[in-house]
């Protein structure tokens, strides 16, 4: 039987300053007259009411454990149109005492001082993009933001009081040696962030860089050096690694993406939103999508028309989509997790366990499913086991 795991609520704000030549989000220029004022504040946070309401149903009686504001660029959205969706949202969902709240920004679209309007709206952490505290790098990376201005955005937040703060940093960049990936990791740590993301360039699909490659990317045994260059450096400094790209400092860990990596539920709304959704009553698991152009959303956000797609999950599909998410945290989830939120017994998947565990790639508990250290270097190859 599936058991109902806890519930999230993702608000995707897809209009960003300058689409980055490395990203594949769903973001969209914002090409208007009069720079943030021009954006339709208004407007978009009456299609995200409309489109939880039509969601709503999947979720009746449930609570909210985490919300988090993701884009684009979510900064661009002032602490007023924040603090009304928030109100407008919490009249028709129960969120949970001290619900953690991110808002992802752009340290090259604040102002010095909304950091107070978002924490009295309700947002009680930040994730910044910073990527690198090279202004070379972040020049070749496309970034509209300065190192300084990074600086200065996570001083105005811890100023403001928000201290539950993320650093994204990305490594393996163009023209990136191993001791300005280390200085990049040092430059961070010295803000005293509680959360750092710590990934390495790819070159996805659909992207400038993938059509474009740039000059100077360094080589796989390159990167490797700074991946575990930097990962002592986190871990000499307080940080654990919890998952492929994550490190926290005890405590901190990030709530809302340890419910996407166990499997846990998330509402999805906004313009290319993704969510997915335990149905009891039916015993299935439903991924919904909305439309990813915001023009399309805003016309149609609270019908049937916004919907991009809904999927139910098959007997054969629910593993590779569990392990998808579970097998990239060290710790890995017990086995229980995955009967629980999946509905199907252990023997549903002992073949693929047990090549996993031959190779090496999974411990050999029979309760547990905690991926060995040669298991991490191999996460897509483990995975990729579970394929139906």
């Amino acid at each position: 039987m599936l058991t109902t795991p806890p519930l999230s609520l993702y608000v995707h704000l897809p209009w960003c300053v300058r689409k980055c030549p490395y990203c594949d989000f769903n973001s969209h220029e914002f090409r208007g007259e009069g720079g943030r004022g021009a954006l339709p504040f208004d407007a978009y946070v009456d299609a995200l009411v409309a489109d939880l309401d039509f969601d709503l149903p999947l979720a009746w009686g449930r609570t909210v454990q985490t919300v988090f504001f993701g884009g684009g660029t979510p900064s661009l959205f002032p602490p007023e149109a924040i603090d009304r969706f928030l109100q407008l949202a919490s009249a028709r969902l129960r969120f949970a005492p001290n619900a953690e709240i991110t808002l992802e920004t752009n340290p090259g679209t604040v102002e010095h001082g909304p950091f107070a309007g978002y924490r009295a709206a309700g947002v009680n952490r930040l994730s910044f993009g910073v990527q690198s505290f090279d202004d070379g790098c972040l020049q070749r990376l496309g970034r509209i933001h300065s190192s300084g201005d990074a600086e200065r955005a996570v001083k105005a937040a811890q100023d403001a009081g928000i201290d539950n703060l993320n650093i994204d940093l990305m490594y393996a960049l163009p023209g990136q040696t191993l001791a300005m990936a280390r200085l990049d990791v040092e430059r961070a740590l010295a803000l005293q962030p509680t959360h750092m993301s710590h990934y390495q360039l790819t070159l996805e699909p659909n992207t400038v860089f993938a059509a474009r490659p740039p000059a100077g990317i360094p080589d796989e045994d390159s990167a490797w050096d700074m991946q575990d260059d930097c990962q002592a450096l986190l871990a000499a400094s307080g940080f654990a690694q919890y998952e492929v790209s994550a490190y926290a400092r005890d405590g901190h860990q990030c709530a809302h993406n340890l419910n996407y990596w166990r499997f846990g539920d998330y509402l999805g709304i906004g313009a290319g939103a993704h969510g997915k959704l335990t149905l009891g009553a039916s015993q299935q698991v439903l991924r919904r999508w909305k439309h990813k152009h915001p023009s399309l959303y805003l016309a149609s956000a609270g019908s049937e028309a916004a919907i991009g797609g809904d999927e139910v999950l098959g007997a054969g599909r629910l593993p590779f989509d569990f392990m998808l998410n579970a097998l990239r945290l060290n710790d890995g989830v017990p086995m229980a997790m995955f009967e629980a939120r999946t509905g199907l017994p252990r023997s549903a998947i002992a073949g693929p366990l047990g090549v996993a565990r031959s190779k090496g790639w999974l411990e050999d508990d029979p309760d547990w499913l905690r991926p060995t250290e040669l298991g991490r270097r191999f996460t897509n190859d483990v995975i990729g086991l579970f394929l139906e």
